[in-house]
């Protein structure tokens, strides 16, 4: 702001002592004290009003570039409709792969695509045929299972 170096100040306080007188002296540097920081204190309180409105008209600026976007509503709404539509889209697949399950019941293929091994059915023994003595050809009325190697 101002150059005023050590020399202009020696210069103004010899003048002042002249001018004043050395009584008055210490009264007249208090009294300009007291101003100077009253000065100051001007200045910052004017700096800190200005900074104040800078901030302000920063915060109107995005409050009016947020204005023209979607409102938070807007952007809920939009999010449940598409919450919606994917939940709708899984029922659709889930009822079509429990139709495909359903189609697929009665067919042996496995999920693997390998075929199913057959179901066990209960086997019926096997009779074997024997001659007797006296017939040779005649069929014996007690049954003997193939799988009996022992001849009983």
């Amino acid at each position: 702001m101002f150059d005023i170096g050590f020399s202009e100040i020696v210069v103004v306080m010899i003048v002042a002592l002249l001018v004043v007188g050395p009584e008055r002296l210490p009264g007249l540097a208090r009294k300009a004290g007291f101003w100077a920081g009253r000065a100051k204190r001007f200045m910052q309180n004017v700096k800190a009003d200005i900074d104040r409105e800078i901030a302000a008209d920063e915060l109107k600026r995005v409050l009016k570039d947020q204005s023209g976007t979607e409102s938070m509503y807007d952007i809920i709404e939009e999010t449940k409709q598409a919450v919606a539509d994917v939940k709708g889209s899984i029922e659709e697949t889930r009822e079509a792969a429990q139709g495909q399950v359903k189609e697929s019941a009665g067919d042996p293929v496995m999920n693997d695509g390998e075929p199913e091994p057959p179901e066990p059915q209960p086997s019926e023994p096997e009779y074997q045929v024997k001659a007797m003595p006296d017939s040779p050809a005649a069929e014996t009325a007690e049954p003997e299972s193939v799988h009996d190697k022992s001849g009983k």
